[in-house]
């Protein structure tokens, strides 16, 4: 149960009372939905379909990976560098110093070792073998993104600083990370890692948060930015579409970097998670720069084919002139020194079109935080 983690007290819960996002009961949403995000007359799946296999939710085959280990031995070239773990598992090398974004190795997306979203494809390396990072950036509680194994490892072997949204720090003390290495941002807060030169900025995103059925919004939900002197890195967390996109380009933009999430979409939650159309619209109000798509290609939890966010991407992308970086899991890419994709994603078989949403329900259904990303 220790998974669940824990609700916020003290100071800690005073801090997050005084935030402008705090509606009296918990965290919510600052602008009203766009009209069309969600599709009202698209039943939401139900528990079953969710924890079921569906259609081409897992591929055939495992994915190609790379071991990241003789890249990271050699400084990039241009000063930024992106790996690209798994799901929204990032490590960023910029201008010689590391950031790890919501670092996931376990196997489940679920507080429950024996049920939940199995992930599909291991991390290319284990948690032991990674470099020591500089910082780890956790952009909100959900399972997917807070791992419960992966942050006790880290508080047991590491002394890394972690920068989190309000209220998530509640969570890793409780894992035994020290409070004097969580650092908790409100949006607009920015944090200088010591040591670094770093500069970590929570900023808007249209999500919610949760890990059990009584904490939905107990905490805040975060999009970071990474700066250093010669370089900046948008990562969306998870979210759907906003106008405050625009905003977050004025006040921390240009970038050089944009990782934006475009797995676990569905019509009926299509306010809370970009999908890969939307992506790109959420590219364009960042004002640009490389493209990274996260949030894919580890655990289903859509209905959609596990490819189908990448190619949907790839396919939607093409003659806009977006700057798509989509490697291999374990590869390692500079923004400076693009080339052309190479869709590898196809060798595991053709993606098919998404299933037609579900008519049924479920009585399990009114009951969970749903979507559970």
């Amino acid at each position: 149960m220790n998974s669940f983690g824990k609700r916020a007290q003290g100071e800690r819960l005073e801090r997050m009372r005084a935030s402008a996002l705090w509606n009296g009961e918990g965290f919510r949403n600052l602008h009203p939905i766009a009209p069309g995000l969600r599709d009202l007359s698209v039943p939401r799946p139900t528990l079953k379909e969710f924890l079921g296999a569906g259609d081409r939710r897992t591929p055939a085959a495992p994915l190609p990976a790379h071991d990241p280990r003789e890249a990271w031995s050699q400084p990039a070239r241009s000063g930024l560098r992106a790996t690209w773990l798994g799901h929204s598992t990032v490590l960023i090398e910029i201008d010689g110093h590391r950031v790890l974004t919501d670092p996931v190795w376990g196997t489940r997306a679920s507080p429950f070792r024996l049920l939940g979203p199995k992930r599909f494809q291991p991390v290319p390396l284990r948690l032991r073998q990674m470099p020591e990072v500089d910082v780890v950036v956790i952009s909100h509680d959900h399972y997917d993104h807070l791992d419960y194994p992966t942050i006790r490892a880290l508080a047991r072997h590491s002394a890394v600083p972690f920068v989190t949204s309000l209220g998530v720090g509640a969570h890793l003390q409780a894992w035994g990370v020290a409070p004097e290495r969580i650092t908790e941002l409100d949006w607009w807060e920015s944090h200088r890692v010591p040591g670094t030169g770093l500069t970590i900025t929570a900023a808007p995103s249209q999500h919610f948060s949760g890990r059990g059925l009584k904490d939905r919004n107990a905490t805040l939900w975060s999009s970071m930015v990474v700066q250093s002197e010669r370089h900046r890195v948008f990562f969306s967390g998870d979210t759907g579409l906003t106008t405050e996109y625009a905003t977050i380009r004025e006040r921390l933009g240009p970038f050089d970097l944009v990782m934006l999430e475009v797995g676990a979409f569905h019509p009926s939650w299509g306010d809370i998670h970009l999908g890969p159309l939307n992506a790109l619209k959420a590219h364009a109000l960042l004002g640009g720069g490389a493209f990274l798509p996260v949030h894919w290609g580890t655990f289903s939890l859509a209905m959609h084919a596990w490819d189908e966010p990448a190619e949907t991407l790839l396919q939607a992308a093409q003659g806009s002139g977006t700057a798509l970086l989509m490697p291999r899991l374990g590869e390692a890419v500079e923004p400076a020194a693009l080339r052309p994709v190479v869709p590898w994603w196809r060798a595991l078989g053709q993606v098919q079109p998404m299933p037609a949403a579900p008519t049924e329900t479920h009585t399990l259904q009114r009951d969970l935080p749903w979507p559970l990303d």
